[in-house]
């Protein structure tokens, strides 16, 4: 199984598009990425103030990867269905309710991201105003992923609304076929089952 088949989810296919799988993709490998970086630019600050000569461009660096995974981390996890979804109260639900609530808790979801477009937009042009010490850097370059990552959940939001309209949002999941693992007979030595 290549790469991409474990990072892409297949849970609730029938509320994705296929274009969109490698999107997904990225996006994974992105925030992965992101919080490695953030992990790795931690331990450097922290090994540089205890020798005694702290980078302090540092925190920098280390802001901009915690926000940045942040945001891109609620836009792939909205997709998956991970973040920003009361999946609990949804799930147990059949039918007309389930249709009702899975249509509900999305235009809530559309509604957050809306505002995650319009206020962010509004704080990254603002942040031009602000600079980041000691790089002098416009703030508003953390405020940059805030409005992409709107425009990320409303377009995952869109897509489930969508499909789920057109497919039904109650699809039993396909069950998970591990052979790799013997059932419990089969590893009780014959001697003992007698």
């Amino acid at each position: 199984m290549a790469i991409a088949d474990k990072l892409v989810l297949q849970r609730q296919r029938h509320l994705k598009w296929r274009a969109l799988d490698r999107l997904e993709l990225i996006l994974m490998i992105l925030c992965g990425t992101l919080c490695f970086g953030f992990s790795l630019s931690v331990t450097a600050d922290i090994v540089t103030r205890t020798i005694g000569h702290p980078w302090l461009w540092l925190q920098e660096v280390t802001s901009t990867l915690f926000i940045y995974a942040i945001f891109i981390g609620a836009a792939v996890a909205t997709r998956r269905n991970d973040h920003l979804y009361l999946t609990a109260i949804a799930e147990a639900m059949h039918g007309a309710p389930r249709m009702i609530v899975e249509i509900a808790i999305r235009i809530v979801v559309l509604g957050v991201a809306v505002c995650l477009i319009r206020y962010g937009y509004q704080n990254y042009l603002r942040g031009f105003g602000s600079y980041r010490l000691p790089s002098g850097t416009p703030i508003a370059s953390l405020y940059a992923i805030i409005p992409l990552s709107g425009v990320l959940i409303a377009l995952f939001t869109i897509e489930q609304l969508v499909n789920g309209l057109r497919n039904g949002f109650d699809h039993p999941e396909p069950v998970e076929d591990d052979t790799s693992i013997p059932p419990l007979d089969a590893a009780i030595a014959p001697e003992v089952r007698r």
